[in-house]
């Protein structure tokens, strides 16, 4: 079914269209690349804020409301250019365990990055952010970096991309 599927992504007009011309890939792949730089990096500004290690002359409440927005943006450019980088490799992609485990760290590293994102007003309004709060934007941090290494391995490992 996944196979099936895959090849009709893989040979849609639309899909060929965007990734069949050198610089309509590159374009996706830039598109990627500097999302990817956006999200990671807005969110990495309010994990390092709520681990205390950066900005902390701004409360963390006022610097996520500055950056979230940023995030989603980036987010959903991110997603979209990836499914398109996908969608024209489907076939060598789906069966791929690397992508796989970039998919997953990926997925792990948004629902962490959204506990974050939803836990920040509370946590800013007590005295000190509690240490498991920190615990949960280090372990969003940790899978960004992760997230940006698995995407990285994915060609470099499995040929794929």
């Amino acid at each position: 079914m996944l196979l099936h599927l895959g090849r009709w992504l893989q040979h849609n007009s639309i899909v060929i269209l965007l990734n069949g011309t050198a610089w309509t890939a590159a374009a996706t792949e830039v598109i990627h690349y500097f999302s990817m730089f956006v999200l990671v990096g807005s969110i990495a500004i309010v994990d390092l804020r709520v681990l205390g290690v950066a900005a902390r002359s701004q409360s963390a409440s006022l610097l996520a409301e500055r950056l979230f927005p940023w995030m989603w943006a980036a987010l959903a450019l991110n997603v979209l250019s990836g499914f398109l980088m996908f969608a024209g490799d489907a076939l060598s992609y789906i069966p791929n365990s690397i992508f796989h485990a970039k998919v997953t760290v990926v997925l792990l590293a948004v629902v962490f990055g959204m506990i974050v994102q939803w836990g920040v007003p509370k946590w800013d309004q007590l005295p000190a952010i509690p240490a498991w709060a920190k615990l949960v934007a280090l372990v969003s941090l940790l899978l960004w970096v992760g997230a940006i290494i698995a995407g990285v391995s994915v060609p470099a490992l499995s040929g794929s991309g």
